[in-house]
């Protein structure tokens, strides 16, 4: 139904007064239906923009009157606010039935009503389902349509199984546009993640795509499965170059003929609405011919995937080439349609396809029409000659004298009288040429009748053809292809854990690194025992591009690609927070400091134990001394969770944190100060580093006075050695439990590795001989003797065993 790659999406919204809000969202082009009802946490919606931003629909359909609780402006006026080109049809209130609703997904859903677990679903999830009613309702009034039964394929909360990542982080991360791509124009040779993968084929493969980045994977076995069959493509070049070879054969549009053969047209309907039927009748012939086209080409892919050895490849080659619905929907084809006829993608010979599709002597009537057809086209090889023939518009000027057989004497009396001439004859060749075509479609469609009815009943297996492909070309011609153009052993495969640490070792920018030839690679460690990492340094030292480098290389590793690093172990993450960039938002008439607040205040009520904060300059619009107070607190209470945060900051007195918190760690951007300037190394290193006075250096370039300047150094030199003289103090006072929970990492991190028994005991050895924990006179030997001697054991309570310190024990237990 819909042809392009723009957005086919049909969004339902509706709000209670408890904060909680149902989405519909209806895909036209591929016949699904994603339900989702969650509590909106933020007066702003920012879970509903998320979705809004994810789906990017063509409509969005809203009740009239405002449910929301007080402090909320409601879904119609969030439309009406941040979304105005998007069209807004506005439903009574009895539209949204939840109890039709129910009823609707039971006859239409693909699956049995009890695989979708609707008898819980529709208690608990009633807001969605009065959604689905009335985006249902305004599809076929509007469409024309009827959906057909048990064609759609329905998910629930099908965004609980994938990572999160609100609005404002895609923009920050540019995972879909890079930043002000409008302002720097397409010259700008940055781009966004997507473009950068975006090598797929078919424009289905290119939504999936997208999807994917929006919201990675959770589960780790399908990542996995991801992985091992990436491993074979990278590994075995015949069978990457078959499956690229092979999937240039299926049409571009594969997945858009579903939505054929999923929805009935209203005849009565189309007739009082004066709706083109020609134009309705060739989009379905070519859809018959598309569909004949890729299944032509199915014995050609199960050939290449005959061999393969990977789990998600042999089972893609399973449901191909032993399925015999696919070879009874091809000899149905092969009854009506012609064998000679294939896709095409030029205009005028699509149409000429289209209209000899069916085969001859079946219809009188259609044989007619293509004889009126022919009438209008005999000469084609000579209006090609003579440039009459477009292949995209029909009959053109050019050449017209010689086709009507006139001579003109002179070109003089050629420019007088021709005009009139030309505009008439090209006006009714081109009138009777499309007359004869649209009779011919019309007839077609009459023919393919019984064809399509019976495809109907097998339309899953169509479903299943177009998402095997859509993954087929996501993985082959965007991940493979992607890593193949890279130097060699510049990717690598990641590693998961459920909460083990993330770790990444030389990890690049993946879009920086195309444009930059020496970037220089960075680490980041984080683990249970030592969640919070702080990066200091200067500006332009490195650090945002460093926050965003880790959210996307862990993006890459969640969708089930390599990932541009030496090594990656990665604790799954559910949920990407990001508090990045300084600017008002005029459209809620906030400041750059109100701004801040609203979207740390989300990361706090939606932050879980397995999200990833990233935080960069929290706190520096306003004041320094209630900047600095709640850039403290804020990590204090993320300190109390389990999360891993990066935290980035100019704020020195920050680093007073590790001092105190032993799950914080201090990294700074090396930076050398050489002749009054800064020349920037860009290279994390461990510990806090502080470049002396460097904002006074840039105050000192920009030309303040001198006197300013050695004022301005007095005074912040006061003030550095009250900060010193704290943190030292803090150092000795906290010493010990820094010391056992460094001993608590090392075990931890122990405990999650993959290594043998013996390399873990020497481990252990090295542990007891560098153990620094100053203990009462006895204890020291005998934690020794106990990490040495004690079989390592995987479990929680054995570290504790092997501790023999409460204030050890303490920290385990906090972990």
């Amino acid at each position: 139904m819909e042809d392009d790659e723009r957005s086919s999406f049909v969004i339902g919204l509706i709000e209670n007064r408890a904060k909680e809000v149902g989405v519909a969202a209806f895909d036209l082009r591929s016949a699904s239906l994603h339900l989702s009802q969650y509590i909106e946490t933020s007066s702003s919606y920012q879970n509903t923009k998320t979705l809004l931003h994810f789906y990017e629909p063509m409509a969005i359909i809203v009740p009239p009157n405002k449910l929301a609780p007080d402090g909320m402006v409601g879904v119609s006026e969030l439309v009406d606010k941040f979304y105005p080109s998007v069209r807004k049809a506005v439903m009574v209130r009895g539209c949204f039935d939840d109890t039709k609703g129910a009823l609707l997904i039971k006859n239409l859903a693909a699956k049995e009503p009890s695989a979708l677990g609707l008898d819980t679903y529709y208690k608990q999830y009633y807001l969605c389902l009065a959604a689905t009613a009335a985006t249902i309702k305004w599809i076929e009034a509007e469409k024309g349509v009827i959906v057909t039964n048990h064609s759609l394929l329905v998910t629930f909360n099908g965004s609980f199984h994938h990572m999160n990542i609100d609005a404002a982080s895609v923009q920050n991360l540019e995972i879909i546009e890079p930043f002000h791509s409008a302002l720097l124009g397409t010259s700008n040779k940055k781009r966004s993640l997507f473009h950068m993968l975006k090598t797929t084929k078919t424009i289905g493969g290119t939504r999936l795509l997208r999807a994917n980045l929006l919201q990675p994977l959770k589960d780790i076995e399908t990542i996995k499965a991801r992985l091992d069959c990436l491993d074979e493509l990278m590994s075995n070049e015949k069978l990457f170059f078959g499956l690229s070879q092979v999937l240039r054969k299926f049409p571009k549009e594969t997945d858009r003929v579903l939505c054929h053969f999923c929805f009935k047209p209203k005849k009565v309907m189309n007739e009082s609405l004066g709706v083109d039927h020609a134009r309705k009748s060739q989009l379905l012939v070519s859809s018959i011919i598309l569909l004949k086209t890729a299944l032509d080409s199915l014995p050609l892919l199960s050939k290449v995937l005959k061999e393969a050895k990977s789990s998600l490849l042999t089972n893609i080659y399973k449901s191909v080439s032993e399925n015999e619905k696919y070879a009874a929907i091809r000899r149905r084809i092969g009854e009506v349609i012609d064998e000679d006829v294939l896709h095409a993608r030029v205009p005028f010979v699509a149409r000429t396809q289209q209209c000899f599709a069916v085969k001859a002597g079946i219809d009188g009537l259609l044989d007619i029409a293509r004889r009126s057809f022919c009438d209008t086209s005999e000469g084609n090889e000579a209006w090609e000659q003579h440039s009459l023939l477009n292949s995209g518009t029909g009959f053109v000027w050019y050449g017209i004298y010689e086709f009507m057989a006139l001579r003109p004497p002179t070109w003089e009396l050629l420019e007088r009288s021709s005009t009139y001439m030309m505009k008439v004859c090209t006006l009714q060749l081109n009138v009777r040429n499309k007359s004869a075509a649209g009779e011919c479609f019309i007839r077609t469609e009459v023919c393919l009748e019984a064809l399509i009815d019976g495809i109907r009943e097998d339309v899953s297996v169509l479903k299943l053809l177009a998402e095997v492909l859509c993954l087929l070309d996501m993985i082959v011609n965007s991940f493979a292809h992607s890593i193949s153009t890279k130097p060699v052993d510049q990717y690598s495969r990641p590693e998961f854990t459920d909460h083990g640490p993330l770790a990444i070792d030389a990890g690049r920018h993946p879009i920086l690194e195309s444009i930059h030839n020496d970037f220089i690679p960075n680490s980041i460690f984080l683990s249970e025992a030592s969640n919070m990492l702080i990066v200091m340094g200067p500006n332009m030292s490195g650090k945002s591009t460093y926050l965003q480098q880790v959210c996307l290389i862990i993006i890459l590793a969640q969708i089930g690609c390599y990932v541009p690093a030496r090594f990656a172990t990665i604790r799954v993450v559910d949920h990407i927070f990001t508090r990045m960039g300084s600017m008002d938002n005029l459209e809620s008439n906030s400041s750059t400091f109100m701004t801040e607040m609203k979207e740390t205040a989300f990361i706090m009520q939606n932050v879980s134990e397995r999200s990833l904060i990233i935080t960069d300059e929290l706190g520096r619009a306003t004041s320094s001394s209630d900047g600095l107070a709640i850039a403290w607190s804020c990590c204090e209470y993320l300190l109390s969770l389990k999360a891993y945060t990066i935290f980035a900051t100019h704020i020195e007195t920050m680093a007073e944190l590790a001092t105190i918190y032993p799950n914080v760690k201090i990294s700074h951007f090396d930076v050398d100060v050489k002749n009054n300037r800064l020349d920037f190394k860009f290279q994390l290193k461990d510990g806090p580093r502080y470049i002396p006075h460097y904002g006074l250096l840039l105050a000192e370039v920009a030309g303040l006075p001198s006197s300013v300047i050695e004022t301005a150094r007095s005074i912040t030199s006061r003030i550095t050695q009250k900060e010193l003289k704290k943190m030292e103090v803090n150092c000795r006072q906290y010493h010990h439990i820094q010391m056992a929970y460094r001993v608590a990492q090392k075990l931890i991190c122990l405990k999650y590795s993959s290594h043998n028994e013996e390399t873990v005991r020497q481990a252990l050895q090295n542990l007891k001989d560098i153990l620094p924990i100053k203990l009462e006179e006895g204890r020291t030997s005998m934690l020794q003797h106990k990490l040495v001697d004690n079989t390592f054991c995987r479990d929680q309570r054995s570290l504790i065993a092997l501790s023999g310190n409460k204030e050890l024990e303490k920290c385990v237990f906090m972990l």
